[in-house]
């Protein structure tokens, strides 16, 4: 973790979980050489839904970052904040780019299609009717992504950006645990992000620290 000085105006504040969709926006601030710190949770004690955490975020949810005063949670919103923030990474298409459009399009359908329907292929539920639905249905969501990756090696083609980070660690955990399936383009899109030295960087980390987690909330 970079350990800036205290007076840096950057410096972020990551409310963080290992092993947890936080990892993703650790991941991509090792990527953008951003300053930060953690205010480590220990969800497997709970802590997320203390109250000190609920005034925080009331969903008691990760990640959430702190920057000079403002708060934000939420992924999505996240992921282009802090790409935004620290432009010299190269992470972010610039306002008059031609990829913004495109760019910004992957984030939101993270959140807006992918996330939904992982959630719903996850607990088995019936699908809405497809005209109902915010992602039409489970294989359209996934063959849309699918088409994309196949331009690759990233999802605007050549260039990599902090929504390959965000990808990256998703197609990671959800093909680990079967909800996607190992489709070629996916898993060697996945295996590109996850190759990368931050994140490998992390998940050592973050097996470290789950692994106090766990005998901190059993002691």
């Amino acid at each position: 973790m970079t350990r800036p000085a205290m007076t840096d105006p950057n410096r972020i504040t990551l409310y963080y979980s290992p092993q947890t969709r936080a990892t993703g926006t650790r991941v991509l601030l090792e990527e953008l050489g951003a300053p930060y710190d953690l205010q480590i949770l220990n969800m497997k004690a709970g802590e997320q839904r203390e109250d000190a955490y609920l005034a925080i975020n009331p969903l008691g949810k990760v990640p959430a970052i702190r920057h000079r005063g403002a708060l934000v949670t939420e992924q999505v919103a996240i992921t282009i904040y802090l790409a935004d923030l620290f432009p010299q990474a190269g992470l972010t298409p610039a306002l008059n780019d031609p990829l913004r459009g495109p760019y910004l399009r992957w984030i939101a359908y993270y959140g807006a299609s992918f996330e939904p329907a992982l959630i719903d292929k996850f607990m088995q539920r019936e699908p809405a009717p497809i005209t109902q639905s915010p992602y039409a249905d489970y294989d359209i969501m996934l063959g849309a992504l699918e088409a994309q990756l196949s331009n690759g090696p990233y999802l605007l083609g050549e260039r990599m950006t902090a929504a390959d980070v965000l990808w990256g660690v998703a197609f990671s955990w959800t093909m680990m645990f079967g909800i996607v399936p190992k489709k070629d383009v996916f898993v060697r899109y996945a295996e590109r992000m996850t190759s990368r030295p931050a994140f490998q960087r992390i998940t050592a980390a973050d097996a470290e620290m789950a692994a106090r987690h766990a005998a901190a909330a059993v002691g």
